[in-house]
């Protein structure tokens, strides 16, 4: 099991910015990838940012390219998004995620914390 456990969230106005957290704790051998996703009212649920373990490759939605970094310190056990020139449509509940491939494929979500962008 995996347990994974956001931070962050907050009102901010557009142009602002605000870091996630993602503290993470358990059995994380055979996690690929962590990484962070995002739902906001009346939408489905859409990935954000990846950072796979096995070397560090990142990906990002086409709509937070240049603006969102995800990154990962091994010694606090968590993941961050850094989250710079916020827009109002970048309003949602953010998800942290995590991949396990190995032994067997699981998925493993956070609570999940909510921001606000205000115009």
């Amino acid at each position: 099991q995996v347990q994974l456990m956001e931070s962050g969230g907050d009102l901010v106005q557009a142009g602002g910015s605000l870091r996630l957290s993602c503290a993470f704790h358990g059995y994380t051998f055979g996690i690929n990838s962590m990484g962070w996703y995002r739902q906001a009212p009346g939408k489905e649920r859409e990935m954000v940012a990846e950072r796979n373990n096995n070397g560090g490759v990142r990906i990002y939605a086409d709509s937070v390219k240049g603006r969102f970094t995800i990154s990962r310190d091994n010694a606090q056990n968590t993941i961050y998004l850094q989250m710079d020139n916020l827009k109002p449509e970048d309003t949602a509940v953010y998800y942290c995620h995590a991949n396990r491939i190995y032994p067997t494929k699981i998925e493993y979500w956070g609570q999940g914390t909510q921001v606000t962008v205000s115009s």
